[in-house]
């Protein structure tokens, strides 16, 4: 709806990916296995901090499951617009079917479960990005792309431009979304599971090649989608349905059903990771250090996936609201975490400087910086991720150096 000016944020987004393939995983990989290997984020720093180990990992647990809530909310509210505008069905029924779909697989399989599920539901996600925008411009109702361009220049004439009326704060708002890459756990968890250091280089090229078809094909859909609705007079009433409206339009009932599947297995590859961090950061970095050090592992199994039910019924209260947009929440989510956790993983893989108190404050900035700034209503003028990402980076290099634990620093060898 608002042209091709947002595709900065797909750019900003691919570059971010590409650069914490670089920094952060090769190194995060190797510290994992020589830091006791941790299976969670707050657990390896734990491990590189361990003077500040209890309160690194609370502190984190707390953060990963405010922000994840918001976030898994965000899944849920795309099923629930799935089954409301697909089947004409209750915004509330797909809400709760599809966490609940979510649940079974996740608290059954565990991270096996969720990453074999992921790699099916990526191929069929990037299969529907690459067949739709095909489909929208070789139809008749589509006329080829001159037509689709024809069309969005008399909807606006600067609809395509990549830059007329963007101002500098918009610009770095779009592209600032690449600062998430850096502090999202349940990608940075990845890195961690990698077989070896050595197969680094051969994941990020698999990944970065699915990722740029995949944001190519989205950012057509959403640009010649709405050239489809302008020439054929759609009312598109809430603009994150459109490829709903789409798959219903264009293709057999079948191939309309393979659709629905692929904008369903992006909500459940995305909501099943969120849920399966949250389960691990509280059951390690919050039951086993403050009630039950010496919990057996099937009791941790347990309290595991009655975390993973408590965090979906916290998200399905945010996503109760139908207005509610994906990419709303998405935002601030993605923002909290790239704020707390950015800075901290970059600084404690690369400066041997920095202390567990620094990487505590620079969580608590980060974090309380984006919330403060989100209900200060000044997103809208530059994305919160900036300020809180800076204001964390800062908090961590002045904490760490007016403190002395440095932790035990393993370089990248």
């Amino acid at each position: 709806m608002s042209g091709l000016t947002q595709s900065w944020i797909g750019i900003g987004l691919f570059v971010g990916a590409f650069v914490n393939w670089i920094v952060v995983a090769p190194r995060l990989r190797e510290q994992t296995e020589r830091y006791d290997n941790a299976l969670t984020i707050p657990g390896f720093l734990a491990n590189r901090f361990p003077s500040h180990a209890t309160l690194l990992r609370m502190v984190s647990a707390v953060i990963i499951v405010v922000f994840f809530a918001v976030y898994t909310a965000s899944g849920l509210v795309g099923g629930g617009k799935l089954f409301a505008s697909a089947f004409g069905g209750s915004y509330m029924t797909g809400v709760i079917l599809t966490l609940g779909v979510v649940l079974v697989y996740t608290v059954i399989g565990g991270f096996l479960a969720v990453s074999l599920t992921d790699f099916v539901q990526g191929c069929i996600m990037m299969l529907a990005l690459v067949i739709m925008p095909i489909v929208i411009l070789t139809t008749g109702q589509g006329d080829g792309v001159d037509a689709a361009a024809s069309r969005l220049t008399d909807i606006d004439p600067n609809f395509l431009s990549m830059t007329n009326g963007l101002t500098f704060a918009g610009w770095l708002s779009a592209v600032a979304w690449g600062l998430g890459y850096f502090g999202q756990p349940h990608i940075i968890v990845r890195f961690m599971a990698v077989r070896s250091v050595a197969d680094v280089p051969k994941a990020r090229n698999i990944g970065m090649g699915w990722m740029a078809i995949s944001l190519i094909g989205a950012i057509s859909v959403g640009i010649f989608g709405r050239a489809y609705a302008q020439r054929n007079g759609l009312d598109v009433q809430d603009p994150e349905t459109i490829f709903i409206i789409l798959s219903n339009l264009l293709f057999h009932p079948l191939v309309t059903g393979f659709l629905y599947a692929a904008l369903l297995a992006a909500i459940m590859s995305t909501v099943s990771s969120q849920l399966l961090v949250s389960s691990s950061s509280l059951t390690e970095d919050f039951y086993k250090i403050v009630f039950n050090k010496d919990a057996s592992d099937r009791t941790l199994v347990n309290v595991g996936r009655l975390a993973v039910l408590a965090v979906g019924i916290a998200a399905i209260i945010i996503a109760s609201n139908p207005d509610s947009k994906v990419l709303g929440l998405v935002s601030n989510a993605w923002a909290g975490f790239g704020a707390a956790f950015g800075p901290l993983i970059i600084l404690s893989l690369t400066w041997k400087r920095m202390t567990g108190l620094g990487g505590v404050a620079g969580l608590v900035v980060g974090a309380l910086t984006v919330i403060v700034w989100i209900s200060l209503g000044w997103g809208s003028f530059l994305y919160e991720i900036i300020p809180g990402f800076i204001a964390a980076f800062i908090a961590i290099v002045v904490v760490s150096l007016a403190s002395e634990d440095r932790g035990e620093f393993r370089p990248i060898e």
